[in-house]
């Protein structure tokens, strides 16, 4: 059955691919974005798509965090939203360090609205979390039970981001016990694909295949060793898309309040990394070893046994099956 739909960030890498999946099942979505991070560009298939089939698509141009977004997007959608997923945040290591008090208040500000909003209209609510909300928890699988380890602030400021995202937990549990929402939390495991922001202040995928693209050295941050659960953008929004739709998990079991890791299990270091954007690109310039970047976890290992088991869920594409995608997208791009 088609929705009504309110995707905040939805100009954004992973907001984008969600929108067009959305949109492909007849949903009717609204995207709020200010596109600080975010590109109209990121939205042409989406537009082309909703033209083709027929659909309602919207897009409000504003900060998430002001609560007048919400309003026009209710407007645009007729008076009523069914589910609300929010993406909107601030994400990539260089703002964690260079401005985390715009990071922590546009998480914590988009998050405020976007949940008062839900919680006003008795729209199902996805919060899309993060492994930084782990911090620097080195036992592995990361799951429900792991704690979370924050190195004390006076020392760098990288959990800027991973704490606004702990915090963002938090309220989502808290809003659950007060109102009774019906929330639940996503936490994508290093996704990539094509629109991934590779400028930097992007993510590491594509900021790595951006230099090959420009015959520059790409940058290896610390010694390189630290591995990451690489996860296709599309396998990421199948299982976003499922937790928003689901009204009880495959298994039976209630989804409310759960929180549902989205990552390969699949372990690549950065070396490793590196290694494949060079067979891809066919470089022959050198990576560069530069600063570890402080905080940097050695490891982030996903346990998906929640998302298996109450969604059917697993990452399918592999990871050098993926770069070959990046990399063909970003030359045409």
């Amino acid at each position: 059955m088609a929705m009504r739909v309110v995707v905040t960030g939805g100009a954004g890498f992973l907001g984008s691919h969600l929108c067009e999946a959305l949109l492909l099942d007849f949903n009717e979505v609204c995207v709020i974005d200010d596109m600080f991070r975010g590109k109209q560009k990121n939205l042409e298939n989406c537009k082309t798509s909703a033209a083709e089939m027929g659909i309602p698509f919207h897009i409000v141009m504003k900060d998430a965090s002001n609560p007048e977004s919400f309003d026009i997007a209710l407007r645009r959608l007729g008076g009523s939203v069914d589910v609300v997923y929010h993406l909107a945040a601030i994400n990539g290591t260089r703002w964690f360090h260079e401005r985390p008090d715009l990071v922590v208040r546009i998480n914590h500000g988009t998050l405020e609205s976007a949940l008062n909003f839900a919680t006003t209209q008795g729209a199902r609510f996805i919060f899309t979390s993060s492994p930084e909300a782990w911090g620097e928890q080195t036992t592995m699988p990361l799951g429900k039970n792991s704690n979370s380890i924050f190195s004390p602030s006076h020392m760098h400021q990288r959990h800027s981001y991973g704490a606004s995202k702990y915090i963002g937990e938090l309220l989502v549990q808290h809003a659950i016990r007060t109102h009774s929402i019906d929330a639940r939390i996503v936490r994508p495991f290093n996704s990539y694909g094509p629109r991934l922001p590779s400028d930097s202040h992007g993510q590491v995928v594509s900021m790595l295949l951006e230099k090959c693209l420009s015959d520059e050295p790409m940058e290896i941050h610390g010694n390189g060793k630290q591995t990451r659960c690489f996860t296709w953008v599309e396998d990421v929004v199948k299982g976003i898309k499922l937790v928003g739709e689901l009204d009880v998990g495959i298994d039976g079991t209630e989804l409310t309040g759960r929180a549902f890791n989205l990552g390969s299990i699949v372990e690549t270091s950065i070396l490793e990394l590196v290694d494949m954007c060079i067979e891809v690109s066919a470089t022959t310039i050198q990576p560069i070893k530069t600063a570890a970047h402080p905080g940097d976890s050695s490891r982030r290992l996903p346990d998906i046994s929640e998302s298996q088991q109450a969604l059917g869920w697993d990452a399918e594409v592999p990871l050098n099956e993926g770069i070959e995608r990046t990399w063909a997208w970003m030359k045409n791009k």
